[in-house]
């Protein structure tokens, strides 16, 4: 059975009624598992992953983007992750019997209808790019939504679909497919945001740090502690226990420690191979962030 992954990634952190509503337009859909979900105030964005049958995958896709649309204004939203729109980010990824140009052609066939249907500018990223030079969503994501009106008539951000125009409500949506990418963040137990943002600066690629990297220091001010948060685009190029131990040595040289790791999502099994939770301090981890446990479940169902 082909297995295809979404994981929408929506600029709504706070209300739990919107993520839930969201969440009951996805349960509606035959065929697509829900396999994790989350929300965050400080970032002000909720994630949920979900697999199923590409045809499947690419009618809940359409179902939960919708519904955010209609729930979500960007015109009231400040959070401390980078954004461009309501539906920020719709990445599909192949799992199981998919080739990545298979899901290529389901991130085209959706982030068109999406564009049209909703007036929404998209933008074709990773390994959907149609420009080379939009490959990488932090390039996408410059200046994020406030400088999105005054970009989008620039011929360089011309949109791969949708309307050239600023939609102040839902802002513009990047569609992409990619290998599995790894949510992972790291909380430190002091509130400096000049260490976390330092260390941020040391590990990620752009600045020459870890391959494959992306890194960046958020105060988290429900907590009054800060956090190093990532994306590791290739686990394989860079572990998680790479990661980790990076910070660690980082953050001991400010004599700063870590209170604990979080996963955004779910991840391979193969990515947690040579470490435990335990060893990264990861919490809320358990079995069922693992992706091919849920594959199994769905083959059966």
């Amino acid at each position: 059975m082909k297995i295809l992954e979404c994981i929408p990634n929506f600029s709504e952190g706070k209300s739990r009624d919107t993520l839930e509503r969201i969440i009951k337009a996805l349960h509606r859909i035959d065929g697509v598992k829900i396999l994790d979900y989350s929300m965050d105030p400080d970032h002000h964005r909720s994630v949920i992953t979900f697999i199923g049958s590409p045809k499947d995958v690419e009618r809940a896709a359409t179902a939960a983007c919708d519904k955010a649309v209609e729930l979500i204004d960007m015109q009231e939203h400040t959070g401390v992750h980078p954004r461009n729109g309501a539906v920020d980010v719709v990445p599909f990824v192949p799992i199981r019997d998919m080739e990545m140009s298979d899901a290529v052609g389901v991130a085209h066939r959706f982030g068109r209808a999406f564009a049209e249907r909703n007036n929404i500018p998209v933008y074709f990223y990773a390994e959907a790019a149609l420009n080379p030079a939009r490959k990488r969503l932090p390039f996408l994501r410059t200046g994020g939504y406030e400088k999105l009106k005054e970009k989008i008539h620039d011929p360089l951000w011309v949109p791969d679909a949708g309307p050239t125009i600023f939609n102040p409500r839902s802002g513009a949506t990047a569609v992409g497919a990619r290998i599995p990418l790894i949510a992972f963040n790291i909380n430190l137990d002091t509130d400096d945001i000049e260490i976390a943002k330092t260390i941020a600066r040391s590990i990620r690629q752009s600045s020459g740090g870890l391959k494959c990297v992306q890194a960046m220091g958020v105060p988290l001010k429900s907590r009054n502690i800060v956090q190093v948060s990532m994306n590791l685009t290739n686990y394989k190029e860079t572990s998680i226990r790479t990661v980790f131990d990076t910070v660690k040595e980082k953050a001991a040289a400010f004599g700063v420690g870590i209170l604990e790791s979080e996963l955004i999502g779910c991840l391979p099994r193969d990515a947690m191979e040579g470490i435990t939770p335990d060893y990264c301090l990861l919490c809320d981890f358990t079995e069922e962030r693992i992706i091919e446990t849920h594959c199994t479940t769905l083959n059966e169902g």
